[in-house]
Parts: structure tokens; sequence; C-alpha cells
């Protein structure tokens, strides 16, 4: 995919976290745009890895989950690498999942991208949670 828009001001991470912002909220075509690098490729298993196969998945997901939320809790920048650690919940008041995204730059964009999930329990006998 080429980038129509220039990246603005900003860090790899603050990068990172608005591309998942605009994805999480309908918007990853615009994410894409703005951030990711001609040659962008992803890791994530049930969809092809070219970024459209991805965008498609993405605004999917938007649609049949309009209020879907994401709280970002932790963003660790390491040169190339970002890596973001969050809650998302499709609809109000479930538990959602836990999701680590690690993105790799190539100058000021992003040129790959690994997501990791894992379901919040109910209930777990580890009283520290995921969070």
């Amino acid at each position: 995919m080429t980038a129509t828009h220039p990246r603005t001001t900003g860090t790899r991470k603050e990068s990172a976290l608005s591309f998942l912002q605009l994805s999480a909220s309908g918007k990853p075509r615009e994410g894409f745009a703005r951030y990711a690098a001609p040659g962008f490729r992803h890791h994530n298993v049930y969809f092809p890895s070219d970024a459209e196969s991805l965008i498609a998945g993405m605004d999917e997901n938007a649609r049949q989950h309009p209020d879907k939320t994401i709280t970002v809790h932790r963003a660790l920048e390491d040169g190339d690498f970002v890596a973001v650690h969050s809650h998302v919940r499709l609809r109000p008041g479930e538990p959602g999942v836990a999701l680590v995204h690690l993105f790799r730059f190539e100058g000021e964009r992003i040129a790959e991208l690994w997501d990791l999930g894992q379901p919040v329990p109910k209930d777990s006998p580890n009283e520290n949670g995921m969070f």
C-alpha cells in the first residue's frame, strides 16, 4: 500500500497508538494511509499477509462491533520496534481480550505488524489480573 499522507511529528510509539485507534474506530484505511510503509506486511494468521486483506477484515470487524473500545495500558518504544499492551472490548460490559501488538518500523512508517490476543476470563485465580 502506498502511503499518501506524510507522517506528522511525533514518536513511533505515537504513530503506533494512532494507527491502533484509527483501526479500532473503523478507520483502518486512514490509519494505513498515514502510517503504513510501502510493502507493509503482517502476521495475523486469519488473513492473507497483504495490507488490503487486513484492512477489509478490520472494516468488517468495525461494522460488526460499532461499540468496540480499545484501552491502552502500556506502550514501549525501542529503536525500530513498538509494543502495545491493550484491552479491547467488542461490546460494553463484556470481559474482552488482552492484546499485544508488535510493530516494526522502517524509517517513520510501519513495515511489519504482529498481534497476539488472549480472552480475559470472567474469573481468575490470579489477583493481579491481565492488566
